[in-house]
């Protein structure tokens, strides 16, 4: 499922509301996810999973190319653990 997808799932379950509208307040949640995640902070969505940010420390890696030996800096990157409700839900329980 894609963005607009969710967007048109929503506004076809809720229509007492606009598209505009639900495309506003999804568009919202992402960005206060993102906002969270840039911080540092982690987010967590009660039976769905926990969005945090983990840091990977400098290495020195290679080129598959050559093999020459390159370094790699320290970087962020995003990580994401599932819920109890939604690992449940994929094992069939």
């Amino acid at each position: 499922m894609i963005r607009s997808e969710l967007i048109q799932k929503i506004a076809d379950e809720n229509p007492h509301l606009y598209q505009r509208d639900v495309e506003r307040i999804v568009n919202t949640i992402f960005e206060e996810i993102i906002e969270a995640m840039s911080r540092g902070d982690r987010v967590e969505l009660r039976g769905f999973g926990a969005f945090s940010v983990k840091k990977r420390d400098a290495r020195a890696g290679r080129n598959p190319r050559t093999g020459e030996s390159v370094a790699v800096e320290e970087k962020h990157v995003p990580f994401f653990k599932t819920g109890k409700r939604l690992r449940d839900r994929l094992n069939g329980k």
